[in-house]
């Protein structure tokens, strides 16, 4: 172990700029593949064997989105609400496609959009973030089911289309109403 200390990095000097290499402590530690060995293909078997819980973990995952949404529900859309149903949604959205639900991070994804590009969250209609919510639980429930993935892709694009309009009309882009001076002085 006191060697590992005393290794200096090798210094090239040329008579314009010096290269610095550092030791290679990681090479004493890392196994190396045998011809006979497929890493990939290991870490591809590990996946399958965790495949099955996969489904547990969105459920768990879809519980903490319907707390939070229940939170925004019950305090509105506050900071901390707000920022709570979409650090659930984002989860999701980053962990749906590792395990088998891309449409799942869509609807996820399309959510917080909602959230982070609509210039006031607190107009975001209840029933929209609903709408979000609802529609990943189904794709997470009813993913097994015959044609359930032709169902969760129109569902997705529904949504979609619905958050564009809202995101017309109240985004960050959106045209901020002036309010016009009265036309007669009172």
């Amino acid at each position: 172990m006191a060697s590992s200390k005393t290794q200096k990095p090798a210094v090239a000097r040329f008579a314009d700029h010096e290269v610095i290499t550092p030791p290679h402590k990681l090479g004493r530690v890392v196994a190396r593949a045998t011809a006979d060995d497929d890493p990939v293909a290991r870490a591809e078997a590990a996946l399958a064997q965790l495949s099955s819980q996969f489904t547990d973990w969105m459920n768990d995952e879809c519980e903490q989105l319907d707390r939070a949404r229940e939170r925004v529900r019950e305090a509105g859309m506050g900071v901390q609400p707000r920022e709570a149903l979409f650090r659930v949604a984002h989860d999701i959205k980053g962990q749906a496609v590792t395990l088998g639900f891309p449409l799942v991070a869509e609807v996820a994804g399309g959510l917080c959009r909602l959230i982070e590009e609509t210039r006031d969250p607190r107009r975001i209609p209840l029933r929209l973030i609903d709408q979000h919510v609802d529609a990943v639980r189904a794709i997470i429930r009813e993913h097994a089911r015959p044609h359930a993935h032709a169902v969760a892709d129109k569902l997705m694009l529904s949504l979609r289309a619905v958050s564009e309009e809202f995101l017309r009309h109240e985004g960050k882009d959106a045209p901020v109403p002036i309010a016009s001076p009265p036309l007669a002085p009172k």
